[in-house]
């Protein structure tokens, strides 16, 4: 007994916290895929064991007269054992394996007892619960955001009297002195001269990648009140990205009352795709344009089961904005429109032209908006987010007041330029000169253009001048800024002006041969609200460079099938201009910028290159860290996770045979180790760690082994040397591999992890591998 305690009164076998060997990881070696299981002989490395031994897990506390024991501490869930830490790529693999044994387990309960059948049944049910509650919150926080943001718009030009929680619009239709011609001038709305003197992390978290806080309850909050500031500052930026953003934190915070959500971060991101299509169903009031926008433009795993459940979440969003109302017009939106007359063949020629437009400020924009974010990275600007959110609001102000298409929101102007003059518009976009005789009741002719068309023709064309210039500056500033609506926003400025032109040429010239075969004088030939639609579209497409999801957002937001051509003709031309300039989109670039390790599915991989180029580690590196399967002390595995900041380690035979057993994550052992050190008695620095199913005899007075079989993942995802790049990438991308083996005639060589490849394809690009610093 003196033996023992001696032992254990020396430093290597007290049992210390283990927190300082958490270090952070970077995702560099944050490797652990479960994919296809490897067979590997062990028969020449590993004797045969005495079949007499018997393990005992009876261990208490040991003396002269004990027994060998091996001590297993992972019988039971250790909290925290296969999490992920933040800033970390997860497992897809894994987690699908670890839902489909889940699954199995209640599956087979189900038959035992009748508790046990109501359990499988509500789990089965929980998806769609899940996918109403979603809808639900998502529909009732855009109602909230959309009447706030109105009210808090209007509130900086005056207040309404009769109530101040009354926008301008709603105080004057509750109003009995106005008529409709003059519904924007009613006395219980009072302008302050009168009363005083004077959204790409979306996208990389749905990849699979970790980042802490991003969609918490605070963030929900913080989120949804700056959103509505934002928005009404009058600053060029739209509420419908960032609603894509607050659905998401509503999906993933409602994920924590169901188990199967909580605890498997692969169906979460299930969850958060099905979350993003309600986002977008309440942005643009366009259930089916989400769903195809989650899985066009988010989404990076996105099965059948998704998609059902994404419609059912958009559609109970839309049903729920709906409800609510929060324009007073019965639509869900405050741009939706109607148009009536019927597009003619010659006029796909000026919507390839917007089309061009589209393309071209959108390659602009991107280029120039990552240039200054950038910049803002670089220097000491980033450092000052508040001056700089001030300045801009302060210049926007100043540049913005004096033009009334500039001092109004964004959205009123979107819905000014979509709008089809009738005659009782008042807007000076709608000031034509009635020299018309019809016989036709609701007939209305194209018109020459007035006084004030000619006016505002001037005015928009200045305010296309600063929306393209400030939203360059305001889009990546450090508050809730979308960019759907100031993209929008400049292509129906295009719109409405070569609308516009095209309607006074087939005015003034309806004899030439382009238009005397449909366009007679008299007529309504050419809606320059139209025009105004497909530039948002194209200009919206050459953003984001969407094109599926773009052109049925638009068709819902119009309501009619007759306009599906033109809008696929401005989309598709956008898309096409814009990727000759370059083939990112807004968000992925702004992904790159970052840093953030997300391996984007759309570009084939062409080059010739083998595993064995990229693996490390590479010729005259230092070996490989590994662990064997049984002969490391305790003290040996916390030494090396002290020394390192690998994210997972190969576990070997021995490192003679560098045979593969499997793979082990960093957090996992750390978790396991201290939890060993806490709980039992015995386990200390000396103490062997065993990968194998079992253990050999140890002599007396020798503190007891630690089994940690249960946290090894016996079939991590291999490849050989001699496979070809191209299809090492195309297993990332498929199967969402955080990393994969190398071998050689089955013995390990190296690792190849996300971040490899992603350094891997930048430089073939020639573009600088180390941007990929997930910064």
């Amino acid at each position: 007994m003196a033996m023992w305690q001696g032992a254990m009164d020396n430093r290597g076998f007290q049992q210390g916290s283990f927190n300082s060997f958490q270090s952070s990881s970077s995702d560099e070696d944050l490797m652990d895929i479960p994919g296809t299981a490897m067979d590997f002989s062990m028969r020449d490395d590993v004797p045969p064991l005495d079949g007499e031994i018997e393990e005992d897990k009876s261990y208490n506390g040991g003396g002269i007269g004990s027994s060998n024991r091996m001590m297993d501490f992972l019988e039971e869930p250790i909290p925290g054992v296969g999490t992920y830490d933040d800033f970390n790529t997860i497992d897809w693999v894994r987690e699908k394996s670890r839902d489909r044994d889940r699954h199995r387990e209640i599956t087979n309960k189900s038959k035992e007892s009748t508790w046990a059948l109501i359990h499988s049944v509500s789990d089965a049910f929980s998806g769609w619960l899940l996918m109403l509650l979603i809808g639900l919150l998502s529909g009732s926080l855009a109602g909230l955001i959309d009447i706030s943001a109105h009210w808090m718009t209007d509130l900086k030009e005056g207040i309404c009297t009769g109530g101040i929680w009354f926008n301008h619009e709603h105080c004057c239709w509750n109003s009995q002195h106005v008529t409709f011609e003059d519904r924007d001038k009613c006395p219980e709305w009072n302008s302050w001269s009168q009363l005083i003197i004077s959204t790409n992390e979306i996208k990389t978290i749905l990849s699979g990648f970790i980042i802490r806080g991003y969609l918490g309850k605070w963030t929900l909050i913080i989120k949804t009140i700056t959103l509505v500031l934002a928005v009404s500052s009058g600053l060029s930026l739209g509420k419908e990205g960032p609603l894509v953003h607050v659905a998401c934190c509503c999906g993933n915070i409602l994920c924590h009352c169901f188990n199967k959500y909580r605890k498997n971060e692969a169906k979460r991101r299930e969850v958060l795709s099905a979350a993003a299509a309600a986002g977008v169903s309440v942005a643009f009031g366009a259930p089916i344009g989400g769903v195809l926008f989650s899985l066009e433009e988010v989404s990076y795993y996105f099965p059948l089961k998704t998609l059902w459940r994404s419609f059912f979440a958009a559609l109970v969003a839309a049903f729920t904005l709906r409800s609510i109302n929060p324009f007073g017009n019965s639509r869900l939106v405050l741009f939706y429109v109607e148009f009536h007359t019927p597009w003619h063949l010659f006029e796909l020629v000026p919507f390839i032209l917007l089309g061009i437009f589209g393309g071209l400020w959108g390659a602009l924009f991107i280029r120039t908006n990552i240039a200054w974010c950038r910049k803002r990275k670089t220097t000491q600007l980033g450092k000052y987010p508040v001056i700089e959110v001030l300045v801009m609001t302060a210049i926007t102000a100043i540049l913005a007041f004096p033009n009334e298409y500039t001092r109004m929101s964004t959205s009123e102007l979107i819905s000014e330029l979509f709008n089809d003059c009738g005659l009782l518009d008042s807007s000076k976009l709608c000031d034509y000169e009635n020299r018309f005789n019809t016989s036709k009741a609701g007939e209305l002719p194209d018109r020459p253009a007035g006084v004030g068309v000619y006016s505002a023709m001037w005015q928009l064309a200045l305010t296309l001048i600063l929306k393209i210039v400030i939203t360059i500056f305001t889009f990546g500033m450090k508050i809730p800024s979308g960019l759907f609506i100031p993209s929008m926003a400049v292509g129906a400025i295009a719109g409405r002006l070569l609308g516009v032109g095209m309607e006074q040429l087939a005015y003034y010239h309806h004899d030439w041969a382009i238009f005397n075969s449909w366009c007679s004088q008299g007529a309504d030939c050419i809606t320059p609200g139209l025009y105004a639609m497909v530039g948002a579209a194209a200009c919206l497409g050459g953003v984001t460079r969407m094109t599926v999801s773009l052109v049925v957002i638009m068709f819902e937001l119009t309501g009619g099938l007759e306009y599906i051509v033109p809008l696929m003709a401005a989309a598709m031309t956008s898309k096409w201009v814009a990727d000759a300039l370059g083939r990112e989109g807004i968000y992925d670039a702004h992904i790159r910028l970052n840093g953030y390790p997300f391996l984007e599915a759309k570009e084939e991989f062409a080059h010739k290159t083998l595993a064995m180029d990229v693996m490390k580690p590479r010729r005259n590196d230092p070996l490989l860290t590994v662990l064997t399967q049984d002969s490391m002390t305790v003290e040996d595995v916390e030494t090396i996770i002290s020394e390192t900041t690998y994210s997972g380690f190969p576990v070997v035979v021995s490192r003679e045979s560098q045979r593969l057993v499997g793979f082990v994550l960093r957090r996992d052992l750390i978790i396991s180790i201290e939890n060993a050190r806490k709980k039992q008695d015995g386990v200390v620095s000396t103490s062997v760690i065993y990968f194998t199913e079992h253990s050999p005899p140890v002599p007396p007075y020798t503190p007891p082994t630690l089994k940690l079989r249960n946290i090894l993942d016996l079939s991590p995802f291999t490849v050989t040397d001699l496979t070809p790049m191209e299809i090492v990438v195309d297993i990332f991308r498929k199967l969402g591999l955080r990393q994969c083996l190398v071998t050689h005639n089955g013995r390990l060589l190296g690792i190849i992890t996300k971040k490899d490849v992603l350094k891997h394809i930048a430089q073939m690009a020639n573009q600088d591998p180390d941007s990929i610093l997930f910064n």
